[in-house]
């Protein structure tokens, strides 16, 4: 199949979706078009079957604003005939969606049919598309897609409450590449983070309100006064300088080691012993998938989709958002029994291999050959 995907290309949950999936396309022989403004984070790797299309916007005084959406359609009608493109599987619905059904308007008076899957992510729909001025637009994309698909259950309630759409909506969760991941601390330079007789706990977020990183902070700021432990936390954002600060005045921030962005989170989620997900709110919680399919227990908020992953009692623990007292005291109970500790990494590790690549990929594929067929 010759497949065109659309997605952000940066190092949110979206965007890292999209190119996992487009390079797992590839490896079984399909040919891959990746269609953005920049080359994804995650496309790291040459391979003959993938092709990037940059999306280039060119300045003019007349406009305000770029107009992105126009200029992607006018790129997915250019791949789609030149490539020979079967589908087009489009990420995160604005502007993708709405600019792919452009697309196969203009392809169709051609003689062209090119099926459109679009995929929902999380703030599309739960953030950003909660803006009234989005919801015409959105709602109808997501009603005239060949296919919908949300990541989780809790998404597509979500999208059926926020915008005005009977579309049928197919769940198919995010997934990981297990073989990526060490379910142990072997070989992964843990020293250079922590002591032997020190814990570590881990955050990777964008640094955005939503994901309320100043709570990560009181949080191992309590487990902090129990025990000797470290803090490292993965990515950039608005919050980090706010964040920061906060480290200094609860007095943590020499056991605090902010790492930046990382292309490879799997390369430091192997040295922590557990990972923090505090957020406002997770249409899926991708983050937490990753750390458990490195062996690493979740603590957590118990909103939106993350309990559909992290199972309370089993591979972590779950909470209110905002109640960082029992966050911190379900660390604590965690890092402090090691019997515990081990079962909960080991059912972490169990837990994440229900949404192995081997078992979400075919998902995908019987929708594209589904439509193909048509």
């Amino acid at each position: 199949m010759k497949i065109g995907i659309v997605c952000y290309p940066t190092y949110g949950g979206s965007g890292v979706v999209a190119t996992e999936l487009g390079k797992a396309l590839a490896a079984q022989g399909h040919k891959i078009h990746f269609i953005t403004y920049s080359q994804p984070v995650r496309l790291d790797e040459f391979n003959a079957n993938i092709v990037f299309h940059e999306v280039l916007v060119s300045e003019y005084a007349l406009f305000q604003y770029e107009p992105y959406e126009t200029v992607l359609t006018s790129k997915m009608v250019d791949v789609a005939k030149h490539e020979g493109l079967d589908l087009l599987h489009v990420h995160y619905a604005i502007p993708h969606a709405s600019a792919a059904y452009m697309a196969k308007q203009i392809l169709k008076e051609e003689g062209i049919h090119l099926p459109v899957i679009t995929t929902l992510h999380g703030t599309d729909i739960t953030l950003v598309g909660k803006d009234p001025s989005f919801e015409p637009v959105i709602s109808f994309s997501i009603t005239h897609s060949d296919v919908v698909t949300a990541v989780s259950e809790s998404l597509k309630q979500d999208t059926y409450k926020h915008f005005r759409t009977k579309k049928d909506i197919q769940v198919i969760p995010n997934f990981v590449n297990l073989e990526k991941y060490k379910p142990n601390h072997a070989g992964c330079g843990r020293a250079n983070f922590a002591a032997a007789d020190e814990k570590i706990l881990i955050h990777i977020s964008n640094f955005r309100k939503v994901k309320r990183v100043e709570d990560v902070v009181r949080i191992f700021q309590k487990v902090r006064s129990k025990m000797k432990a470290k803090l490292i936390l993965v990515g950039d954002g608005p919050e980090r300088y706010a964040t920061e600060q906060l480290c200094r005045q609860l007095g943590v921030d020499r056991d605090v080691r902010f790492v930046g962005k990382l292309k490879n989170v799997e390369e430091i989620l192997c040295t922590a012993d557990l990972f923090l997900l505090p957020s406002e709110h997770e249409s899926f919680g991708l983050a937490a998938l990753e750390s458990m399919a490195a062996g690493t227990p979740v603590v957590s908020s118990n909103t939106g989709g993350i309990p559909e992953v992290n199972v309370h009692g089993v591979t972590g623990f779950l909470a209110n958002v905002g109640d960082v007292d029992a966050m911190a005291d379900f660390s604590l109970q965690i890092l402090s029994d090691e019997d515990l500790l081990e079962k909960m990494s080991a059912d972490s590790r169990k837990r994440a291999e229900e949404f192995s690549l081997e078992n979400i990929l075919p998902m995908y594929l019987d929708i594209y050959q589904s439509l193909i067929a048509k």
